[in-house]
């Protein structure tokens, strides 16, 4: 598998004061024929994220359609797991509604964050959601003391099946400390109540890798393919690529998938946080680019 790279399709300038700039964590979803909306974080002045969508062309991912002029979600209540930035984990339909499993990020005093999973609802097609909750959805736990960080939910069989991170530890390189996470799977009846411990380790971390995550699964004839983000401790942000024949126990397969960077430009220095959308013109692929989606969000198309 390759991917044929068409460019950059979006960065905030700050016109709104709240969307300073960045596009991070993207997730494309199809509502209409000829449309794709892309979601996904842009910060302010302060580095806070709230999570906009954009619309572009089917035919033409590059041609923009639309811009969202108020946040799809904006940041939590003073105190709240999600008051200090929101971004992008999944967006599903079930029924006539969205669900939108996003990561909330909370300033604490001696860690860098805490980063866990809420839900909102859209009954709007997508264009605005609402909390269902100001608590998360998958809280804390032994293992995922720091963070619990859904990014895939699939429905499926009425079981909603989820892919999410888990942050389990700090690293510190160059004097700056890092979070530490690897990739687990579980498992809900209504796509609302998950369970409280964490059970199954699908994607562990390799060799002179730390951190690995943001897991985006999905079908294929044979099973379920994933495609996640990677860092090593020299601070290489890479793509990788595992296949599975029931979406728990995972080959990691980095070898049949890159997402190189560019010579110069917008993703010269990093290509990570993929995401797939396949449609009648094309299987597209999108991502973000230089300082996790600081330079914004671009395409290719799948080969």
């Amino acid at each position: 598998m390759i991917i044929e790279k068409k460019g950059l399709i979006y960065c905030p300038k700050g016109e709104l004061g709240w969307d300073a700039g960045t596009f991070m964590t993207p997730h494309a979803i199809q509502l209409e024929e000829g449309r794709i909306r892309i979601y996904g974080g842009v910060r302010d002045d302060l580095g806070v994220s709230r999570i906009r969508y954009i619309d572009v062309e089917e035919g033409n991912p590059g041609n923009v359609l639309d811009v969202g002029s108020t946040p799809s979600l904006d940041i939590g209540n003073p105190g709240c797991f999600d008051d200090n930035g929101v971004i992008l984990g999944d967006v599903i339909p079930v029924e006539d509604k969205l669900y939108m499993y996003y990561v909330g990020f909370q300033h604490v005093q001696k860690v860098k964050f805490h980063a866990f999973s809420g839900l909102a609802i859209s009954y709007d097609w997508g264009k605005s959601f609402s909390r269902y909750s100001e608590v998360p959805v998958l809280d804390r736990t032994t293992t995922g003391r720091y963070g619990r960080c859904i990014h895939t939910v699939i429905h499926e069989n009425d079981v909603f099946r989820c892919w999410y991170a888990v942050i389990n530890d700090w690293k510190v390189i160059g004097g700056i400390p890092y979070p530490v996470y690897n990739i687990w799977y579980t498992e809900s009846v209504d796509g609302i109540h998950f369970p409280l411990e964490d059970a199954v380790l699908c994607v562990d971390v390799n060799g002179t890798e730390y951190r690995i995550g943001r897991p985006k699964v999905y079908r294929t004839q044979n099973g379920y393919e994933m495609f996640y983000t990677r860092d090593l401790v020299t601070k290489e942000y890479l793509v990788g690529y595992a296949v599975s024949s029931d979406g728990i126990h995972w080959e990691r397969r980095d070898d049949l998938f890159e997402l190189p960077r560019s010579a110069d430009g917008w993703d010269s220095e990093m290509a990570c946080y993929p995401v797939v959308l396949k449609t009648k013109t094309n299987d597209y692929m999108f991502y973000n680019g230089n300082g996790m989606g600081k330079t914004g969000v671009g395409y290719g198309v799948l080969k």
